[in-house]
């Protein structure tokens, strides 16, 4: 009974996405190159937010961004969200690389009926967990921490310093942090697959720059994350302007990976050194 209902509810859930995906089709662009443009999007409108979004010093700690627009949970007793979205990485260079196109899935139990549809953005602050997600599938809470993200100018992360990775959401235009502990993000193979134009591409293919793409619109993703994680964010190239290449990050290359937390659980926390790991520089 309980794998009838789970089931039903993702049938439920893809079902409402199906919608977009074909008009998405039905265009002259890819289905990628919208993933692309509306991640584009959200980081613009979340960057020109300067009350209720990521805190410039979490941003430029991060050694990973993922945006998953229009994730969409539904439920009847038995809840699911799903979405499909786009990541990019540091490389060994300290510079944000090629898009990694994923997938996030998650489910709930509970009381609760209905369908809704947000954005999230996930800010990734420790090598090990874009390392855990680069092996192809990872879960939030299960191989990194996750924590709702603090917004604006607020000092501490709501679930303490310790977090590797933390979590956004926008509905209805508000942008705030929410707790994902459980869900799932995945490599979208088929999306990599056709992007690239290679069968065997492969998260560490995209992130050592071994897969090539000369794409538009992924170079404006780039340059959207690269002024999100800069100390005085410009704004974003418009849509009619011609792209710019990704520029050099200002921040030092990162520490040795045997540096500990001030946990002491031996997880690296950020690329640049930091006293107080998760809260804003005094």
């Amino acid at each position: 009974m309980i794998k009838r209902c789970l089931v039903f509810t993702m049938l439920s859930v893809w079902m409402a996405i199906a919608a977009p995906t074909a008009f998405a089709q039905s265009t002259d662009e890819s289905k990628e190159d919208v993933r692309l443009k509306t991640a584009t999007s959200i980081l613009n409108e979340l960057r020109d937010t300067p009350d209720s979004r990521v805190p410039d010093w979490l941003m430029q700690r991060a050694y990973g961004v993922a945006v998953i627009p229009e994730v969409i949970k539904g439920a009847f007793i038995f809840g699911g969200r799903y979405g499909d979205g786009v990541m990019v990485t540091r490389d060994e260079h300290d510079r944000f690389g090629n898009p990694i196109f994923i997938h996030l899935a998650g489910g709930s139990f509970g009381w609760q009926v209905g369908a809704t549809s947000t954005d999230v953005v996930l800010i990734f602050v420790t090598r090990r967990s874009v390392e855990n997600f680069a092996r192809g599938k990872f879960t939030l809470g299960a191989d990194a921490s996750v924590a709702a993200g603090p917004l604006g100018r607020q000092g501490e992360a709501a679930a303490g310093i310790s977090a590797e990775v933390y979590s956004y959401s926008r509905s209805r235009g508000l942008f705030a942090g929410v707790a994902l502990d459980g869900t799932v993000l995945a490599f979208d193979n088929k999306a990599n697959q056709f992007f690239y134009h290679n069968e065997s591409v492969n998260s560490e293919l995209i992130t050592s720059g071994k897969a090539k793409v000369d794409s538009e619109a992924a170079r404006r993703f780039v340059r959207a994350v690269e002024l999100s994680t800069q100390d005085d964010a410009a704004p974003a190239a418009s849509q009619g302007s011609p792209a710019s290449p990704p520029p050099a990050s200002n921040m030092p290359p990162p520490a040795p990976s045997s540096a500990a937390s001030p946990a002491g659980n031996g997880v690296k926390t950020y690329p640049a050194e930091d006293p107080n790991p998760g809260q804003e520089p005094r």
